[in-house]
């Protein structure tokens, strides 16, 4: 299945790394936190490390690590303005609980 992102996100994404002047994508991960026990992690990739996978979509990369992909796959990243707020969704399909306060999930 792997990883999707929609024109939004992948616009949000080109912006951030033509402003930061490098980087070859975006890392979607994931770390234990919260009520839940896992919140998403996303950070700028300057080089890959061997276990990660690359999917490319709007012309972005979003690089996943091995240990990472299998609570992610399937995921969509989506970027949406609401009101006031804006900031990146995830659609994953493997999500079977969230915390009230939306930090964290459980797969």
């Amino acid at each position: 299945m792997g990883i999707s992102l929609t024109t939004a996100a992948a616009n949000r994404v080109k912006t951030f790394l033509q402003n930061r002047g490098k980087g070859i994508g975006l890392r979607l991960g994931i770390k234990t936190s919260g009520c839940s026990g896992l919140a998403y992690v996303l950070e700028f990739v300057d080089e890959l490390n061997p276990d990660d996978e690359v999917f490319e979509q709007h012309g972005v990369k979003i690089i996943v690590d091995a240990k990472s992909l299998v609570y992610l796959d399937g995921t969509e990243l989506d970027f949406a303005k609401e009101g006031l707020n804006e900031g990146f969704k995830f659609n994953n399909p493997n999500v079977k609980e969230e915390c009230g306060c939306g930090e964290s999930f459980h797969v």
